[in-house]
């Protein structure tokens, strides 16, 4: 997330050459301990673990394992409305002139026959963080720099913070439903895909993330797949988090051709309405809203974002998780109301401070489809 700061910090890899060179001189054996910012190793004759604290200048390290890593101390402390602090991850394939062992990284997209990979991820609860696979995509076989595509698979987020852009509807990818959020960094384009609950192990198609990224246009056949990562997004805490057990594999030889395109046809009508009840005194308000499923599908994970007029600020919130950027705010569902079948509804609310004149917001969009108000 937010790799414009990494980006730039991460130019200091060459600066730190001798640092690197030495932790890649053989594979991890017995655990290894990296506290320099952008230290690495090789594990397995594989893969590439890297520390990359790329966003503060406190301390952090990583416990390397033969099949993982931990991050044993993580100081840094960064507001939920920028960019975290860091990207601890192991990763197949060249980030930074820095290719794992073997690697047939970069592959042309066309050319890839299967990309999985599987994972398992350890928590902590006392902690801001996000638990991410960073798939990055390139129009040249680029072993170096910042590539101009990166997918971000989150199974795990803790915490206030929001992927980069805003979400623009729903993905079933692997036989799991994904919120979807694009926009760019200032460095490169991303797209995000979000799971509504946390995921601790995963077995995952990683070719059909990278299908979907390609039927929305954003990439395309001939772009080049440079590196698979998966790891930590930490912005206050982290010590504790641990990637166990990692494996990735890209096979070539493939026909990776895009299917035919179809057009839905129009809706007549939105397949939502929004009922919106504010209460308001001097210097703060209480809202209460209510989503209805208009549609004729059931929906399975929402997202509402709208905007506040000026002056409102939302403090605190119930039966949705509520995150404000500015005047940008975004409700996502709980655990017990992410399913909402036709004809029914989903409820939350929230209080916030005023300063002038109330007034509540005019439209919303739900998943990224407009809806009526009610």
């Amino acid at each position: 997330m937010r790799r414009t700061l990494r980006a730039l910090a991460a130019a200091g890899l060459l600066a730190a050459s001798s640092i690197v060179a030495v932790a890649l001189g053989g594979t991890a054996a017995a655990d290894t301990v990296i506290c320099e910012q952008y230290g690495s190793t090789v594990i397995q004759n594989r893969y590439v673990v890297q520390n990359n604290k790329w966003g503060t200048t406190a301390q952090q390290c990583i416990n390397v394992t033969s099949s993982g890593f931990e991050i044993t101390t993580q100081n840094g402390s960064n507001p939920t409305n920028g960019a975290p602090t860091a990207y601890p991850s192991v990763f197949l394939g060249c980030h930074y002139t820095n290719c794992s062992p073997g690697t047939n990284l970069p592959i042309q997209v066309s050319q890839i026959s299967s990309a999985t990979s599987s994972i398992n991820y350890r928590y902590v609860s006392n902690a801001i963080y996000n638990a991410s696979y960073d798939i990055w995509l390139d129009p040249s076989p680029k072993r170096d720099g910042v590539n101009q595509m990166e997918i971000m698979i989150w199974l795990n987020r803790q915490g206030s913070i929001q992927p980069i852009g805003s979400p623009v509807g729903n993905a079933n990818i692997d036989g799991r439903n994904w919120e979807v959020w694009r926009g760019n960094n200032g460095g490169n384009n991303v797209i995000s895909y979000v799971a509504p609950s946390a995921i601790s192990s995963a077995n995952l198609n990683l070719l059909a993330f990278i299908n979907d990224t390609r039927n929305r246009g954003a990439i395309t056949n001939s772009w080049y797949l440079t590196s698979i990562q998966a790891g930590f997004e930490p912005w206050q805490g982290g010590a504790g988090l641990a990637v166990t057990n990692f494996s990735a594999a890209v096979n070539g030889g493939g026909n990776n051709n895009p299917p035919p395109v179809t057009t839905p046809p129009p809706s007549g009508s939105a397949a939502c309405a929004v009922k919106y009840t504010g209460n308001s005194w001097n210097n703060g308000f209480t809202a209460d809203v209510q989503i209805t499923n208009t549609g004729s599908s059931t929906i399975n994970g929402w997202t509402l974002a709208y905007s506040l007029p000026s002056g409102q600020q939302v403090t605190n919130s119930w039966n949705a998780t509520v995150s404000q950027s500015g005047s940008s705010v975004t409700a996502r569902n709980v655990g017990h109301n992410g399913t909402i079948p036709p004809g029914g509804t989903a409820s939350f609310g929230y209080q916030g401070t005023l300063n002038g004149a109330y007034a509540n917001p005019t439209s919303f969009t739900l998943n990224g489809t407009a809806c009526s108000r009610s």
